[in-house]
């Protein structure tokens, strides 16, 4: 298909964000000071190994609603020799948890994992083993060149002299709330006599600072076998929690090897399991190669609808057969087969919604960041951190200063599904650092936060560079739909007309104000410039590394 994409389209929109270019190296995240200290490791000579570890930290202190040290996540590094692996640091089922710890919450739906009185919601019991203070200090000693110390400095100095909420953060704040002002350490921070922080107002975090400051100088050890380890014990003790000091001795991470999938001439590299995301970024992509989605148009009621139907289909699998492979035997082949592919396009109706179950045996057994960073000698790395809803479990753990997950949130409170809680188990996740590839070479690198919504978000950009041949800025910050079987929800900029054609159609169509967060990524160019896009949904800010060192015996003088 030839032409401008905006010929065909069904849905108008305007990017809101410019892109940054560069060509020694790139950081996107989704805070201005995560970028920057992410690019001042570049900048100091460091890969993009020492930038995304950098930027990590930085993360922690200046987007402390969606990621920390007691998180956990999914890292997709592509080194310069060509080669891809996934680094998990997920989350695991506390050893002391078993499948009936939880009570489900009465009368709760089959996708509802509601607790009585929410403890795996909030507070000490909904939080699980953190596995990201692991996985960043491990990755950075196997893959960087610059020593942890170096590149936490930027994070220990934005803790401990403060920076200015932005109003994103403000709003986060607001939300969380009713919750927050539960806990009286969380609340002094972030709730100073019971308001939530303005825009501007100042963040410091000392107690916060001072752990850091122990990690950089003792590593991922003074947590999981050291002084930090036991203030999260004793606290999970006193509160009820389930975390001791065996489970974090004993966590380990695991190095994976991503799923392929196949479209139209591309290769998209995406997380294996525990992760859900590629599996079915696989399924669904392989279903939509028997579609002319360019001729369809981006945003209109024929795409949208294709769209759905295929999100619907892969929801029910991912309900029936998605887990920690250690616990349960993913079915990886069948749901990324093209022949399994086949059979469930030639049951959708191009004309009508339909109600969809999973197409495989249902096996017994989204508050997010994302950053990518790119060097000039090759190295990329794309990772997706959380701990899980907005500011985790709404605590902050005296001594520590940082806020935990509630990553138990995830698992299904029933037992006998691939879900259900197991000691030791590790969480499912939609995370989705993808990378896509044309004849072998990286073309872009991308991911964002957002929970279950986040693999849609990610095909769906991925259809818009591929199909709508959209640049990276229109593909991050274009308008995007989501559905797991119930209500189609749609941003707000799908126009009216669409959405009385897909009612008509039989979709619950619902507009809102947003599908998941703020993507960002990387576009590789031939001739070795680096393009970094962020889009709306968040403080996303690409800063690209350009000019370089003096040519070799220039000199100057005055006369």
């Amino acid at each position: 298909m030839t032409g401008n994409w905006r010929d065909r389209t069904g849905t108008v929109f305007r990017c809101q964000k410019q892109p940054a270019s560069g060509s020694r190296g790139m950081v996107v995240s989704n805070h201005p000071l995560a970028s920057a200290a992410g690019a001042e490791m570049l900048a100091a000579g460091g890969n993009a190994i020492d930038a995304a570890i950098a930027t990590l930290f930085a993360l922690t202190v200046v987007e402390p609603m969606m990621v920390g040290i007691i998180g956990g996540g999914m890292a997709h590094i592509r080194l310069a020799d060509g080669s891809h692996r996934f680094i998990d640091g997920q989350s695991r089922v506390p050893l002391a948890v078993r499948p009936d710890t939880y009570r489900s919450r009465p009368g709760s739906a089959h996708d509802v994992v509601d607790t009585v009185d929410d403890e795996n919601l909030r507070a000490a019991k909904a939080v699980a083993v953190p596995g990201s203070l692991k996985a960043w200090c491990e990755t950075l000693a196997r893959f960087g060149t610059m020593p942890l110390a170096d590149v936490m400095q930027p994070a220990i100095g934005h803790a401990r002299r403060g920076f200015a909420a932005t109003p994103y953060l403000h709003e986060c704040i607001v939300d969380g709330a009713r919750e927050m002002l539960k806990d009286k350490p969380i609340s002094q921070v972030y709730l100073p006599g019971g308001e939530p922080l303005k825009a501007g107002d100042r963040v410091v975090q000392p107690e916060y600072a001072e752990t850091l400051d122990h990690i950089a100088r003792h590593g991922e050890a003074a947590l999981y076998h050291g002084p930090l380890g036991d203030i999260l014990v004793d606290y999970m003790r006193t509160r009820g929690g389930f975390i001791r000091r065996e489970d974090l001795t004993t966590y380990q991470t695991v190095e994976r090897s991503p799923i392929r999938a196949d479209y139209r001439g591309w290769t998209i590299l995406g997380p294996p399991p525990p992760a859900a995301s590629g599996v079915h970024i696989a399924q669904m992509l392989n279903i939509l190669e028997g579609y002319d989605i360019a001729a369809m148009g981006f945003g209109t009621a024929a795409t949208i609808h294709h769209l759905a139907e295929v999100l619907k289909i892969a929801f029910a699998d991912r309900a029936a057969a998605s887990g920690d492979p250690d616990f349960v035997a993913v079915p990886v082949e069948r749901l990324t087969s093209k022949e399994y592919a086949a059979a469930r396009r030639r049951a959708i109706d191009s004309t009508r919604a339909q109600k969809w179950g999973a197409g495989v045996s249902q096996l017994e057994g989204a508050h997010t960041t994302h950053m990518t960073a790119a060097d000039a000698f090759g190295n990329v790395v794309a990772t997706t951190q959380t701990i899980n809803n907005l500011f985790g479990a709404k605590i902050l753990i005296p001594g520590l200063g940082t806020v935990p997950n509630n990553y138990m949130n995830l698992y299904d409170p029933r037992p006998g599904h691939a879900l259900s809680l197991a000691p030791g188990k590790r969480v499912t996740t939609s995370m989705s650092p993808v990378m896509a590839l044309r004849d072998g070479k990286l073309v872009y690198a991308l991911g964002l936060p957002g929970g279950k919504k986040i693999f849609p978000s990610a095909l769906q950009a991925l259809l818009n560079l591929i199909d709508h041949g959209m640049s990276l800025q229109e593909a991050v910050e274009a308008p995007r739909v989501w559905t797991e079987g119930n209500a189609l929800e749609v941003e707000q900029a799908v126009p009216e007309a669409v959405r009385a054609q897909l009612k008509a159609m039989g979709h619950e169509v619902a507009a809102v104000a947003t599908v998941a967060g703020g993507m960002n990524g990387i576009h590789f160019h031939e001739d070795g410039r680096l393009t970094g896009a962020a889009c709306w949904r968040a403080d996303g800010t690409p800063i690209g590394l350009a000019g370089g060192l003096a040519r070799a015996g220039v000199r100057f003088g005055l006369a």
